[in-house]
């Protein structure tokens, strides 16, 4: 039987494509959002922090699982330390009202960190930032009560975010 320009591809020619694709896309540095991979000395860390309950250091935490890193409970035990040294959110009122009543806040996320493995320092003291603003209504208090909480949890992401990718360059 003769083929024609319009043909299906058969299954065999799809995982052909598959195959050369996901070869390309790995030669390029290619990788699934929020899992970049770690060198072998952050492996097994130790996440020191005063909170260790905090939005960043429970992001920070996820985004060492989702990039195969196995946190531990442990300091004396892990592969690297490390040390959240300064992990502050601060809020101040940007304007007001004619009533003097707050209408727009910005939130500053910071947070200051360093990378050990035993007297070796990887990474020293270094410390990033993000800011966001928000408008408030006292009308509709619950609400954006509920918007700050989660523009605090996408603050903490995005820096965790960004430590992975300085712990990922080590």
């Amino acid at each position: 039987m003769a083929r024609h320009a319009g043909a299906v591809p058969t299954r065999a020619n799809l995982l052909g494509i598959a195959v050369v694709a996901t070869t390309l896309m790995s030669a390029c540095g290619f990788h699934l959002q929020g899992r970049m991979p770690l060198p072998e000395s952050i492996r097994a860390p130790y996440v020191e922090a005063s909170d260790r309950q905090s939005e960043f250091v429970q992001s920070l935490r996820r985004a060492l699982l989702t990039s195969g890193a196995h946190p531990l409970d442990q300091k004396d035990k892990a592969s690297a330390v490390v040390s959240i040294l300064k992990d502050d959110l601060t809020r101040r009122v940007l304007s007001v009202s004619v009533a003097n009543q707050p209408t727009e806040y910005e939130v500053t996320y910071t947070v200051r960190f360093s990378v050990t493995a035993g007297d070796k320092e990887l990474l020293a003291p270094q410390e990033v930032s993000t800011t966001r603003n928000y408008s408030f209504n006292e009308r509709l208090l619950l609400a954006k009560g509920h918007e700050e909480t989660i523009l605090r949890q996408d603050m903490a992401h995005d820096l965790a975010d960004i430590v992975m990718r300085r712990l990922s360059s080590l």
